[in-house]
This record gives structure tokens, C-alpha cells and sequence, in this order.
């Protein structure tokens, strides 16, 4: 099975919504009436720890060493529900404010510099997800869904939006 990076961009009511109440983003997520082609949700595939990875020189089991702001990126820094399970444990989130230091940082920080610490050995030794870090064009890859989260994070910023993460 996968462990697929989710990314979901809300106004604030939205986020309070589901702070008061978690399974209404269940619902919006997971119901059969759900939008399956919702523009605030996003996934970056199985790249999430890789990315989380290249962006902070941490592995998961690693996080709490990390830049917090770095690492809230693919693991927001706030915890909707403790008790909610979205496929792999809670959703967490980045209210506005957050997200808008985190588009700042993204901005600064090109794919190209994520290609400089790209090291395929380094990444299979540490068992980074999904540990497919040695096949070809595997960066490009990588690449591919980093942009389209730093997209994301600029998009979600100049609306002012909250953004909740999840993996399932």
C-alpha cells in the first residue's frame, strides 16, 4: 500500500469548522460525494519524504531535530485532531500565517538546491520513503511534485489560506 502526501488549502472559518469538528474534513475528503477534482487538494504522491528529507537533511523518525518551518511544510505544525485518523494518523495544519513565512522560504529555495543534496546511496541507506531512491529519473520526479507544492504554498499564501496536511 501507499502513503500518498495530501495537502489541503482552507480559509480560516474553514479551519475553525474543522478544528471544532475533524470529521467534517473527513467527510469533505473521504465521502462518496467528495470532489475528487477539489483545486484546494493536492498530493505529491509517495515524494513527501523524500521532499521532507531534502528540504531539512532529517528523516521522519528524525523530525523533532529538524527546522520547524521547514519541516511543517510536509508536516504541519499544528494538530487538528490527535484522536482523527486520515489513512496514516491525524491531519495537521499551517494557519495563514504560517503559510505565508513557509511560501517565503519555498520561494527562496529552488528545486536546483534540493538537486544538490540529492544522494540516491545516502537516501536508501536511511530508508527514506519509498525507498526507490536508485532507479532512473527518480529526481525529476521529486522535482516534478516540489514544484507543484511550492505552487501550491504561493497560491494558498496570496489567498490567505490555512494549509492541512495528511498522508493516507
Amino acid at each position: 500500500m501507499s502513503m500518498i502526501g495530501n495537502f489541503l488549502r482552507v480559509s480560516n472559518d474553514e479551519l475553525n469548522k474543522y478544528l471544532d469538528d475533524s470529521t467534517l474534513l473527513e467527510d469533505r475528503v473521504y465521502s462518496e460525494s467528495s470532489d475528487l477534482n477539489d483545486p484546494n487538494l493536492i498530493d505529491i504522491d509517495k515524494t513527501w519524504d523524500g521532499i521532507l528529507y531534502l528540504l531539512t537533511g532529517n528523516t521522519l523518525d528524525e523530525i523533532d531535530s529538524a527546522d520547524p518551518t521547514l519541516s511543517s511544510i510536509i508536516i504541519g505544525k499544528n494538530t487538528l485532531d490527535e484522536n482523527q485518523d486520515m489513512g496514516y494518523g491525524p491531519a495537521n495544519y499551517n494557519t495563514a500565517e504560517e503559510v505565508k513565512e513557509i511560501a517565503k522560504i519555498l520561494d527562496a529555495i529552488p528545486s536546483s538546491k534540493l538537486k544538490e543534496k540529492f544522494d540516491p546511496k545516502k537516501m536508501m541507506e536511511l530508508e527514506i520513503y519509498p525507498t526507490m531512491w536508485d532507479e532512473p529519473n527518480v529526481f525529476e520526479y521529486v522535482e516534478d511534485y516540489y514544484e507543484k507544492l511550492r505552487d501550491f504554498y504561493k497560491t494558498a499564501a496570496k489567498n490567505n489560506q490555512a494549509v492541512l496536511t495528511f498522508v493516507n
